[in-house]
């Protein structure tokens, strides 16, 4: 009788303590998940930040050689009395403009609009071909390319 009982007592620790483990391994996978989620956050607003900074670069050059193009073209024009030296200004200032928008206007946030359209309303178009990577497709192409294989 005091077997059962030590038994019994035994046993509940080990589910008390195995249930206190799983809360713990949970609790630790979404913490894990969560720092991923930050992490690669992150990176993509570093990764954008990045790319605005090299927008307003590139727009500090461009700018400067639109500005002389346009001044040059302006004054060829004026001076032969030939309109057509001005025709380059028009697809330069389409650029300018571009690049301008870009770096300092408000072109990223309608980008970052017409990309929340898509994935609500258009969402097929994000699916990839053959449909999500899985395990299995991953280790058959990793097999495919080895030179040897240990794995057999």
């Amino acid at each position: 009788m005091i077997l059962v009982n030590m038994g019994s007592f035994f046993s509940r620790a080990v589910d008390e303590n195995m249930r206190k483990q799983q809360e713990f391994m949970a609790m630790n996978s979404q913490l894990q998940l969560e720092r991923q989620i930050q992490m690669q956050n992150q990176m993509r607003e570093r990764q954008m930040a990045m790319q605005i900074a090299g927008s307003r670069e590139f727009l500090k050059y461009y700018g400067t050689f639109f500005t002389l193009a346009a001044v040059g073209l302006t004054a060829g024009a004026l001076k032969r009395k030939n309109p057509a030296f001005f025709i380059p200004v028009v697809p330069l200032g389409f650029v300018f403009a571009y690049q301008l928008d870009m770096g300092y206007g408000t072109l990223i946030r309608r980008m970052k609009g017409e990309a929340e359209n898509i994935i609500e309303k258009e969402n097929s178009l994000l699916a990839l071909p053959n449909g999500l990577p899985t395990f299995e497709s991953i280790e058959k192409t990793r097999k495919a390319q080895r030179k040897f294989s240990i794995d057999e």
